[in-house]
Protein backbone atom coordinates (compact mmCIF):
# COMPACT_ATOMS: atom_id res chain seq x y z
CA UNK A 1 0.00 0.00 0.00
CA UNK A 2 2.03 2.91 -1.31
CA UNK A 3 -0.78 5.37 -2.16
CA UNK A 4 -2.36 6.62 1.06
CA UNK A 5 -5.14 9.11 1.73
CA UNK A 6 -5.63 10.95 5.03
CA UNK A 7 -8.94 12.58 5.95
CA UNK A 8 -8.45 15.29 8.56
CA UNK A 9 -5.51 17.69 8.76
CA UNK A 10 -5.45 18.20 12.50
CA UNK A 11 -2.49 17.23 14.67
CA UNK A 12 -3.24 13.52 14.32
CA UNK A 13 -4.02 13.55 10.60
CA UNK A 14 -0.89 15.44 9.57
CA UNK A 15 1.13 13.28 11.97
CA UNK A 16 -0.06 10.08 10.28
CA UNK A 17 0.64 11.68 6.90
CA UNK A 18 4.21 12.39 8.05
CA UNK A 19 4.67 8.76 9.12
CA UNK A 20 3.41 7.40 5.78
CA UNK A 21 5.40 9.91 3.72
CA UNK A 22 8.57 9.21 5.71
CA UNK A 23 8.19 5.57 4.74
CA UNK A 24 8.02 6.28 1.03
CA UNK A 25 4.24 6.44 0.52
CA UNK A 26 2.57 8.96 -1.73
CA UNK A 27 0.11 10.73 0.56
CA UNK A 28 -2.95 12.88 -0.14
CA UNK A 29 -4.35 14.93 2.75
CA UNK A 30 -7.93 16.21 2.73
CA UNK A 31 -9.81 18.36 5.21
CA UNK A 32 -13.29 19.88 4.87
CA UNK A 33 -11.61 23.11 5.97
CA UNK A 34 -9.18 23.80 3.12
CA UNK A 35 -7.26 26.39 5.16
CA UNK A 36 -6.54 23.73 7.80
CA UNK A 37 -4.60 21.64 5.26
CA UNK A 38 -2.45 24.63 4.35
CA UNK A 39 -1.85 25.44 8.03
CA UNK A 40 -0.97 21.80 8.75
CA UNK A 41 1.52 21.50 5.88
CA UNK A 42 3.23 24.76 6.89
CA UNK A 43 3.44 23.42 10.44
CA UNK A 44 4.87 20.12 9.19
CA UNK A 45 7.56 21.96 7.24
CA UNK A 46 8.56 23.81 10.43
CA UNK A 47 8.63 20.52 12.38
CA UNK A 48 10.82 18.84 9.76
CA UNK A 49 13.15 21.88 9.64
CA UNK A 50 13.69 21.50 13.39
CA UNK A 51 14.50 17.81 12.89
CA UNK A 52 17.06 18.77 10.24
CA UNK A 53 18.57 21.39 12.59
CA UNK A 54 18.85 18.73 15.31
CA UNK A 55 20.38 16.33 12.74
CA UNK A 56 17.56 13.81 13.31
CA UNK A 57 16.91 13.70 9.55
CA UNK A 58 18.84 14.97 6.52
CA UNK A 59 17.76 17.94 4.41
CA UNK A 60 17.32 15.46 1.54
CA UNK A 61 14.93 13.35 3.64
CA UNK A 62 12.92 16.44 4.54
CA UNK A 63 12.57 17.31 0.85
CA UNK A 64 11.52 13.73 0.10
CA UNK A 65 8.86 13.70 2.84
CA UNK A 66 7.34 16.99 1.73
CA UNK A 67 7.39 15.90 -1.92
CA UNK A 68 5.45 12.77 -0.95
CA UNK A 69 2.56 14.81 0.48
CA UNK A 70 -0.10 16.40 -1.72
CA UNK A 71 -3.20 18.39 -0.81
CA UNK A 72 -6.50 16.82 -1.82
CA UNK A 73 -9.28 19.33 -2.46
CA UNK A 74 -12.09 16.76 -2.57
CA UNK A 75 -12.63 13.10 -1.70
CA UNK A 76 -12.48 11.99 -5.32
CA UNK A 77 -8.77 12.89 -5.26
CA UNK A 78 -8.38 9.59 -3.35
CA UNK A 79 -9.39 7.55 -6.44
CA UNK A 80 -5.93 5.92 -6.74
CA UNK A 81 -5.42 5.29 -3.01
CA UNK A 82 -4.96 1.75 -1.72
CA UNK A 83 -5.53 2.87 1.88
CA UNK A 84 -7.45 5.83 3.32
CA UNK A 85 -7.24 6.64 7.04
CA UNK A 86 -9.78 8.94 8.68
CA UNK A 87 -8.63 11.16 11.56
CA UNK A 88 -11.45 13.62 12.22
CA UNK A 89 -13.70 14.58 15.14
CA UNK A 90 -14.82 11.76 17.49
CA UNK A 91 -18.42 11.78 16.32
CA UNK A 92 -19.98 8.61 14.94
CA UNK A 93 -22.55 10.32 12.70
CA UNK A 94 -19.99 12.65 11.10
CA UNK A 95 -17.50 9.82 10.55
CA UNK A 96 -20.14 7.51 9.04
CA UNK A 97 -21.26 10.24 6.63
CA UNK A 98 -17.66 10.74 5.48
CA UNK A 99 -17.10 6.99 4.98
CA UNK A 100 -20.25 6.47 2.90
CA UNK A 101 -19.29 9.45 0.69
CA UNK A 102 -15.68 8.26 0.43
CA UNK A 103 -16.77 4.83 -0.76
CA UNK A 104 -18.23 6.40 -3.91
CA UNK A 105 -14.80 7.64 -4.97
CA UNK A 106 -12.31 4.88 -4.11
CA UNK A 107 -11.72 1.54 -5.79
CA UNK A 108 -13.38 -1.62 -4.55
CA UNK A 109 -10.05 -2.87 -3.20
CA UNK A 110 -9.15 0.30 -1.26
CA UNK A 111 -8.89 -0.31 2.49
CA UNK A 112 -10.71 2.25 4.65
CA UNK A 113 -9.40 2.78 8.17
CA UNK A 114 -10.48 4.88 11.13
CA UNK A 115 -8.19 6.40 13.72
CA UNK A 116 -11.02 6.54 16.28
CA UNK A 117 -9.86 6.06 19.87
CA UNK A 118 -13.08 4.64 21.27
CA UNK A 119 -15.99 4.37 18.80
CA UNK A 120 -17.04 0.86 17.72
CA UNK A 121 -15.34 -0.14 14.46
CA UNK A 122 -18.22 -2.48 13.66
CA UNK A 123 -20.78 0.33 13.98
CA UNK A 124 -18.68 2.72 11.87
CA UNK A 125 -18.22 0.23 9.05
CA UNK A 126 -21.71 -1.29 9.08
CA UNK A 127 -23.18 1.39 6.76
CA UNK A 128 -20.59 0.78 4.05
CA UNK A 129 -21.41 -1.21 0.94
CA UNK A 130 -18.22 -3.20 1.56
CA UNK A 131 -17.75 -3.32 5.36
CA UNK A 132 -15.20 -6.12 4.95
CA UNK A 133 -12.60 -3.55 3.80
CA UNK A 134 -13.06 -1.39 6.91
CA UNK A 135 -10.74 -1.57 9.96
CA UNK A 136 -9.59 0.45 12.96
CA UNK A 137 -6.03 1.83 12.77
CA UNK A 138 -5.55 3.77 15.99
CA UNK A 139 -2.36 5.84 16.26
CA UNK A 140 -1.35 7.63 19.44
CA UNK A 141 -0.51 11.33 19.68
CA UNK A 142 1.97 12.52 18.48
CA UNK A 143 1.84 9.90 15.71
CA UNK A 144 5.43 10.39 14.45
CA UNK A 145 6.85 9.82 17.97
CA UNK A 146 4.50 7.29 19.58
CA UNK A 147 5.26 3.81 18.32
CA UNK A 148 2.03 2.00 19.27
CA UNK A 149 -0.74 1.42 16.75
CA UNK A 150 -3.87 -0.53 17.71
CA UNK A 151 -5.23 -2.54 14.77
CA UNK A 152 -8.91 -3.33 15.33
CA UNK A 153 -10.88 -5.58 12.97
CA UNK A 154 -14.67 -5.37 13.22
CA UNK A 155 -17.05 -8.34 13.17
CA UNK A 156 -17.42 -7.69 9.44
CA UNK A 157 -13.75 -7.10 8.52
CA UNK A 158 -12.22 -9.57 6.04
CA UNK A 159 -10.23 -12.10 8.09
CA UNK A 160 -6.78 -11.48 6.59
CA UNK A 161 -6.97 -7.67 6.64
CA UNK A 162 -5.82 -7.24 10.26
CA UNK A 163 -2.60 -9.10 9.53
CA UNK A 164 -2.00 -7.03 6.38
CA UNK A 165 -2.39 -3.76 8.30
CA UNK A 166 -0.32 -5.17 11.19
CA UNK A 167 2.54 -5.88 8.77
CA UNK A 168 2.16 -2.49 7.08
CA UNK A 169 2.49 -0.74 10.45
CA UNK A 170 5.65 -2.75 11.15
CA UNK A 171 6.98 -1.64 7.78
CA UNK A 172 6.25 1.94 8.86
CA UNK A 173 8.41 1.38 11.95
CA UNK A 174 5.50 1.17 14.36
CA UNK A 175 4.69 -1.31 17.14
CA UNK A 176 1.28 -2.72 16.18
CA UNK A 177 -1.03 -4.76 18.41
CA UNK A 178 -4.28 -6.43 17.39
CA UNK A 179 -7.28 -5.71 19.62
CA UNK A 180 -10.90 -6.80 19.82
CA UNK A 181 -13.54 -4.27 18.83
CA UNK A 182 -14.61 -3.36 22.35
CA UNK A 183 -15.11 0.17 23.79
CA UNK A 184 -11.72 1.82 24.30
CA UNK A 185 -9.91 -1.10 22.62
CA UNK A 186 -6.82 -1.91 24.75
CA UNK A 187 -5.24 1.31 26.00
CA UNK A 188 -8.25 3.57 26.47
CA UNK A 189 -10.14 0.81 28.27
CA UNK A 190 -7.38 -0.37 30.61
CA UNK A 191 -6.10 3.16 31.35
CA UNK A 192 -9.46 4.56 32.52
CA UNK A 193 -8.83 3.95 36.26
CA UNK A 194 -5.58 5.93 36.10
CA UNK A 195 -7.66 9.05 35.57
CA UNK A 196 -10.96 7.95 37.13
CA UNK A 197 -9.54 6.78 40.46
CA UNK A 198 -7.23 9.79 40.68
CA UNK A 199 -10.25 12.06 40.19
CA UNK A 200 -12.26 10.10 42.77
CA UNK A 201 -9.48 10.46 45.36
CA UNK A 202 -9.38 14.24 44.86
CA UNK A 203 -13.18 14.59 44.80
CA UNK A 204 -13.33 12.86 48.19
CA UNK A 205 -10.67 15.19 49.65
CA UNK A 206 -8.43 12.22 50.41
CA UNK A 207 -5.52 13.96 48.68
CA UNK A 208 -4.74 16.95 46.48
CA UNK A 209 -4.11 16.90 42.73
CA UNK A 210 -0.41 17.49 43.41
CA UNK A 211 -0.21 14.64 45.94
CA UNK A 212 -1.87 12.12 43.59
CA UNK A 213 0.51 13.03 40.77
CA UNK A 214 3.52 12.98 43.10
CA UNK A 215 2.59 9.58 44.54
CA UNK A 216 2.27 7.94 41.13
CA UNK A 217 5.59 9.38 39.95
CA UNK A 218 7.58 8.65 43.12
CA UNK A 219 6.23 5.19 43.99
CA UNK A 220 5.02 4.00 40.60
CA UNK A 221 7.76 5.65 38.53
CA UNK A 222 5.16 6.94 36.07
CA UNK A 223 6.51 9.74 33.89
CA UNK A 224 3.41 11.85 34.53
CA UNK A 225 0.71 11.74 37.16
CA UNK A 226 -2.93 11.39 36.06
CA UNK A 227 -3.71 15.11 36.35
CA UNK A 228 -0.58 16.20 34.48
CA UNK A 229 -1.47 13.66 31.79
CA UNK A 230 -5.08 14.85 31.53
CA UNK A 231 -3.81 18.42 31.12
CA UNK A 232 -1.50 17.24 28.33
CA UNK A 233 -4.15 15.16 26.53
CA UNK A 234 -6.83 17.78 27.08
CA UNK A 235 -9.26 17.53 30.00
CA UNK A 236 -12.17 17.77 27.53
CA UNK A 237 -10.76 15.05 25.26
CA UNK A 238 -10.11 12.71 28.18
CA UNK A 239 -13.61 13.35 29.52
CA UNK A 240 -15.13 12.65 26.10
CA UNK A 241 -13.33 9.28 25.84
CA UNK A 242 -14.46 8.36 29.36
CA UNK A 243 -18.08 9.18 28.49
CA UNK A 244 -17.88 7.11 25.30
CA UNK A 245 -16.46 4.07 27.11
CA UNK A 246 -19.05 4.45 29.90
CA UNK A 247 -21.95 4.70 27.44
CA UNK A 248 -20.68 1.88 25.22
CA UNK A 249 -20.41 -0.43 28.23
CA UNK A 250 -24.06 0.25 29.08
CA UNK A 251 -23.20 2.45 32.07
CA UNK A 252 -20.89 0.04 33.85
CA UNK A 253 -19.96 1.78 37.17
CA UNK A 254 -16.28 0.94 36.60
CA UNK A 255 -16.13 3.61 33.92
CA UNK A 256 -18.39 6.23 35.50
CA UNK A 257 -17.23 9.75 34.52
CA UNK A 258 -16.23 12.34 37.09
CA UNK A 259 -18.31 15.40 37.99
CA UNK A 260 -15.09 17.30 38.67
CA UNK A 261 -13.86 16.56 35.15
CA UNK A 262 -17.23 17.60 33.72
CA UNK A 263 -17.07 20.94 35.55
CA UNK A 264 -13.49 21.47 34.31
CA UNK A 265 -14.65 20.81 30.74
CA UNK A 266 -17.61 23.18 31.12
CA UNK A 267 -15.28 25.90 32.42
CA UNK A 268 -12.99 25.33 29.41
CA UNK A 269 -10.14 24.50 31.78
CA UNK A 270 -8.81 22.03 29.25
CA UNK A 271 -5.16 21.97 30.30
CA UNK A 272 -2.08 23.03 28.39
CA UNK A 273 -3.95 24.00 25.21
CA UNK A 274 -6.05 26.60 27.07
CA UNK A 275 -3.30 27.68 29.46
CA UNK A 276 -5.02 26.30 32.53
CA UNK A 277 -6.38 22.94 33.65
CA UNK A 278 -5.60 21.14 36.87
CA UNK A 279 -2.40 23.22 36.76
CA UNK A 280 -1.78 26.79 35.63
CA UNK A 281 0.42 27.03 32.51
CA UNK A 282 0.34 30.79 32.11
CA UNK A 283 3.66 32.62 31.97
CA UNK A 284 5.26 33.00 35.38
CA UNK A 285 2.81 30.66 37.13
CA UNK A 286 4.44 28.48 39.76
CA UNK A 287 3.50 24.84 40.05
CA UNK A 288 2.25 24.00 43.57
CA UNK A 289 4.48 21.71 45.60
CA UNK A 290 2.83 18.59 46.98
CA UNK A 291 2.81 18.07 50.73
CA UNK A 292 4.56 14.74 51.04
CA UNK A 293 2.98 12.01 53.16
CA UNK A 294 4.48 8.54 52.81
CA UNK A 295 1.50 6.63 54.20
CA UNK A 296 -0.96 8.59 52.05
CA UNK A 297 1.24 8.14 48.97
CA UNK A 298 1.27 4.37 49.48
CA UNK A 299 -2.51 4.37 49.82
CA UNK A 300 -2.95 6.41 46.62
CA UNK A 301 -0.55 4.25 44.61
CA UNK A 302 -1.98 0.92 45.77
CA UNK A 303 -5.55 2.04 45.09
CA UNK A 304 -4.85 3.24 41.54
CA UNK A 305 -2.47 0.45 40.54
CA UNK A 306 -4.89 -2.21 41.86
CA UNK A 307 -7.66 -0.79 39.67
CA UNK A 308 -5.34 -0.74 36.64
CA UNK A 309 -4.10 -4.30 37.19
CA UNK A 310 -7.66 -5.56 37.68
CA UNK A 311 -8.63 -3.96 34.37
CA UNK A 312 -5.68 -5.62 32.60
CA UNK A 313 -6.57 -9.00 34.10
CA UNK A 314 -10.19 -8.61 32.96
CA UNK A 315 -8.99 -7.71 29.44
CA UNK A 316 -6.91 -10.91 29.50
CA UNK A 317 -9.93 -12.92 30.64
CA UNK A 318 -12.07 -11.53 27.83
CA UNK A 319 -9.39 -12.10 25.19
CA UNK A 320 -9.21 -8.42 24.24
CA UNK A 321 -5.66 -9.15 23.09
CA UNK A 322 -2.94 -11.68 23.87
CA UNK A 323 -0.79 -11.17 26.98
CA UNK A 324 2.18 -9.83 25.04
CA UNK A 325 0.07 -7.22 23.24
CA UNK A 326 -1.70 -6.19 26.46
CA UNK A 327 1.67 -5.51 28.10
CA UNK A 328 3.14 -3.86 25.03
CA UNK A 329 0.12 -1.60 24.49
CA UNK A 330 0.29 -0.01 27.94
CA UNK A 331 4.04 0.48 27.82
CA UNK A 332 4.16 1.88 24.28
CA UNK A 333 0.76 3.60 24.18
CA UNK A 334 0.79 5.48 27.50
CA UNK A 335 4.42 4.99 28.59
CA UNK A 336 3.67 2.85 31.65
CA UNK A 337 6.94 1.81 33.32
CA UNK A 338 5.92 -1.87 33.36
CA UNK A 339 3.32 -4.15 31.86
CA UNK A 340 0.37 -4.39 34.24
CA UNK A 341 0.21 -8.20 34.30
CA UNK A 342 3.89 -8.34 35.26
CA UNK A 343 3.31 -5.59 37.81
CA UNK A 344 0.48 -7.57 39.37
CA UNK A 345 2.74 -10.58 39.73
CA UNK A 346 5.44 -8.39 41.30
CA UNK A 347 3.13 -6.78 43.89
CA UNK A 348 1.24 -10.04 44.36
CA UNK A 349 -2.20 -10.70 42.94
CA UNK A 350 -3.42 -11.56 46.45
CA UNK A 351 -2.51 -8.03 47.58
CA UNK A 352 -4.35 -6.52 44.59
CA UNK A 353 -7.40 -8.68 45.38
CA UNK A 354 -7.32 -7.66 49.05
CA UNK A 355 -7.11 -3.95 48.16
CA UNK A 356 -10.09 -4.17 45.82
CA UNK A 357 -12.11 -6.15 48.35
CA UNK A 358 -11.43 -3.49 51.00
CA UNK A 359 -12.57 -0.76 48.59
CA UNK A 360 -15.68 -2.75 47.68
CA UNK A 361 -16.61 -3.22 51.32
CA UNK A 362 -16.01 0.46 52.07
CA UNK A 363 -17.95 1.90 49.12
CA UNK A 364 -20.42 -0.90 48.34
CA UNK A 365 -19.99 -0.04 44.65
CA UNK A 366 -19.72 -2.31 41.61
CA UNK A 367 -16.89 -0.01 40.54
CA UNK A 368 -14.55 -2.07 42.73
CA UNK A 369 -15.65 -5.55 41.69
CA UNK A 370 -12.82 -7.92 40.87
CA UNK A 371 -12.26 -9.76 37.64
CA UNK A 372 -13.20 -13.44 38.15
CA UNK A 373 -9.73 -14.28 36.86
CA UNK A 374 -7.90 -12.16 39.45
CA UNK A 375 -8.62 -14.56 42.31
CA UNK A 376 -7.17 -17.43 40.27
CA UNK A 377 -3.85 -15.73 39.45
Amino acid sequence: MTNVGIIGAGTMGIGIAQVAATNGCKVWVYDANAKQVETATVGLEKTLTKLVDKQKISAEKMTEILANISIATELKDFKDCELVIEAIIENKEIKTKVFTELEKHVSGSCVIGSNTSSISITSLGAELQKPERFIGIHFFNPAPLMSLVEVIPSLLTEKSLAEKIYNLMKDWGKTPVIAKDIPGFIVNRIARPYYGEGLRIVEENIATVEQVDDAMKIIGNFKMGPFELMDLIGVDVNFSVTKTVYNEYFYDPKYKPSLLQQRMSEAKLHGRKTGKGFYDYSEGAEKPVAEKDDALYQQIFLRIISMLINEAVEAKRLGVANDEDLELAMQKGVNYPKGLLAWGKEIGYAKISETLQDLYEEYQEERYRQSPLLCKM
